[in-house]
């Protein structure tokens, strides 16, 4: 198992954010987590990611149990967080950026590989190399975060409403290149708003409400049930 996720209850002073959430993700998996707002999914991606820390239960990844390490140590292991909202450093380049992703590396000549693997998913980056990050539109700094995420080699890449803001192509084109990631041999673990994107793309799926999983199945499954068509896919 790649990721083990056990009881997690985390407290924003006296909010119960999240309550008992368990869930894993298989090595080579796309799974999602889908819920409204406020239902704690990217309290669950901070959590995992050691920006957030439980009060019980445990987070594993490939084996170790990582609930206390800082968040750097985690990302060396091979666990990577594209966070809500793109947080790009808006004042330094395309390059400058993607290399700040590639904090905890030292081999250059690897690192000019990663990039090299970013440009071949993003052509559009490798265009602006030289452009401030806040200079470009909301797409392209999705894709700047994705690609500052690719750019320290993750086993594991946890991407955040990806599409929050985007057009309905773009939006698109941001999960095609889902896939491609995740078809080059990285696991994702994706929350989104866009649920029917999401649920098309993903090999399985946990419905999270109000802090807590009350659902989870193949994505096909969760698609197809009722409740969910209801609350989230709007049929």
């Amino acid at each position: 198992m790649l990721l083990e996720v056990e009881n997690l209850n985390v407290y924003y002073g006296a909010i119960h954010a999240l309550q008992g959430v368990s869930f894993n993700v298989e090595e080579g998996e796309i799974v999602t987590l889908i819920g409204a707002n406020g239902a704690g999914k990217s309290t669950t991606l901070r959590t995992i990611s050691g920006l957030l820390r439980s009060r019980t239960g445990h987070v594993k990844f490939k084996g170790m149990d990582i609930s206390m390490m800082p968040a750097q140590q985690i990302v060396r292991l091979g666990a990577s967080h594209v966070p809500e909202g793109r947080k790009i450093f808006s004042p330094l380049t395309v390059r400058e950026n993607l290399l700040m992703g590639a904090f905890t590396r030292t081999d250059q000549t690897e690192i000019q590989r990663s990039m090299d693997r970013v440009f071949s998913s993003f052509p559009r980056l490798k265009e602006r190399i030289n452009q401030a990050g806040g200079t470009l539109s909301g797409g392209e700094q999705q894709m700047l975060a994705t690609g500052r995420g690719m750019m320290s080699r993750p086993t594991l890449l946890m991407m955040d409403e990806p599409s929050m803001g985007l057009s309905p192509i773009l939006v698109e084109e941001i999960f095609s290149i889902i896939k491609e990631i995740n078809a080059a041999g990285t696991s994702i673990l994706l929350v989104e708003q866009n649920a029917s994107m999401a649920l098309s793309i993903s090999h399985r799926a946990y419905v999270l409400e109000t802090g807590r999983i009350v659902l989870s199945g193949s994505a096909k499954e969760i698609a197809e049930n009722p409740q969910v068509k209801s609350a989230y896919l709007g049929i």
